[in-house]
């Protein structure tokens, strides 16, 4: 899946894969999580928001299934 650098303190790079709505987040620390379920407008919601890390707190984070991709 291609990332995507982001500006943000606490997140590196954003992917999406919309035929299985899968979420990858490479975090700064360079460990990798893969978000499942994820709803294309969030995605888009979060590319779009000024501060990814928080909207990926408030909206992700504790809403989504995930795994440990490790260091990818």
């Amino acid at each position: 899946m291609d990332m995507q650098p982001v500006w943000s303190s606490s997140l590196a790079a954003v992917g999406y894969d919309r035929a299985h709505g899968w979420l990858d987040i490479r975090f700064k620390h360079g460990v990798v999580y893969r978000y499942l379920g994820v709803p294309e407008a969030v995605y888009d919601a979060l590319m779009a928001a000024r501060s990814k890390g928080s909207f990926f707190r408030r909206e992700i984070q504790d809403q989504y299934l995930f795994v440990n991709q490790g260091d990818l």
